[in-house]
């Protein structure tokens, strides 16, 4: 008898539906990730040890503290949850893979993240769970951030193909974002008209979406690659647009006023 109601109360205790990794993924705020990390524990403390839910909660725990230079705390939780893989769907793999990469690139290990987030995406290979293709990117754009630079706009072109052609709405919303990776990666490639190009298009993407400082960060990327061309006129209209767009005492507002003493220096060196 005792058993039987200790089994119903645990039923009753338990949470009535599966997770999804966008519900996870829902309790984000990369700006705060003290606050995130508030989030995910107390989710995690709804599901119980082993569960897949318990272990994609877990693995996105390790990274808030990454993102706050944890990284010895982010590595006990990672080396914890290892038992639960086996068992798990491919997601779970995929997402622990992920980050550890983020994790050891982030504290100085670009190499040991390399090695990570290609098995990442191997494994994402395996994934028909939805949202496949989010995580499967996911891999690519970090390879196209840890890679040595010569590598990187290969793996940045990859994962703007797999988002172009993906049919899920997450997966093709990482378009802006590799985009201006993208861009980055071909300035450094000694290519500024490409890089150009790149940010232009994803700013077109950011205004579609409607987020309005992300649209502000893709106008300076504009305005950043227009100098890099020589274009300086156009740049400065655009960074000094942004200027009097961006509100007075936001932070952003600094590399804006950096950015047009590099125009004017530019224009000062002709």
């Amino acid at each position: 008898m005792k058993a039987i109601v200790a089994l119903l109360a645990a039923l009753m205790s338990a949470p009535a539906f599966a997770l999804t990794s966008a519900d996870i993924d829902k309790l984000w705020s990369f700006e705060d990730p003290v606050a995130s990390e508030a989030r995910f524990r107390a989710e995690r403390a709804r599901w119980p040890d082993g569960s897949a839910e318990a272990l994609e909660i877990d693995t996105q725990v390790a990274r808030t503290l990454g993102l706050q230079d944890r990284f010895g705390e982010a590595r006990t939780l990672l080396d914890r949850i290892v038992p639960s893989i086996a068992a798990a769907p491919p997601r779970g793999e995929v997402r622990w893979l992920l980050e550890w990469g983020r994790m050891l690139n982030s504290s100085g290990n670009p190499e040991g993240a390399m090695s990570h987030f290609h098995a990442a995406l191997a494994r994402s290979a395996d994934d028909r769970a939805p949202d496949a293709a989010f995580y499967r990117i996911d891999a690519l754009h970090m390879l196209g951030i840890a890679a040595p630079p010569s590598q990187r706009t290969g793996f940045n072109r990859r994962a703007l193909a797999a988002a172009e052609q993906a049919t899920e709405p997450r997966a093709r919303g990482w378009r802006a974002s590799v985009l201006n990776n993208l861009g980055w990666s071909l300035l450094d490639d000694g290519d500024p008209t490409a890089a150009l190009d790149a940010w232009q298009q994803a700013l077109v993407v950011r205004e579609a979406a409607g987020d309005v400082s992300r649209i502000r960060f893709a106008k300076w990327a504009v305005g950043r690659g227009l100098r890099a061309n020589g274009r300086l006129d156009e740049a400065e209209r655009m960074q000094r647009a942004l200027a009097a767009e961006i509100p007075q005492g936001d932070a952003n507002v600094r590399y804006v006023q950096e950015e047009l003493a590099e125009i004017a220096k530019a224009k000062a060196a002709r």
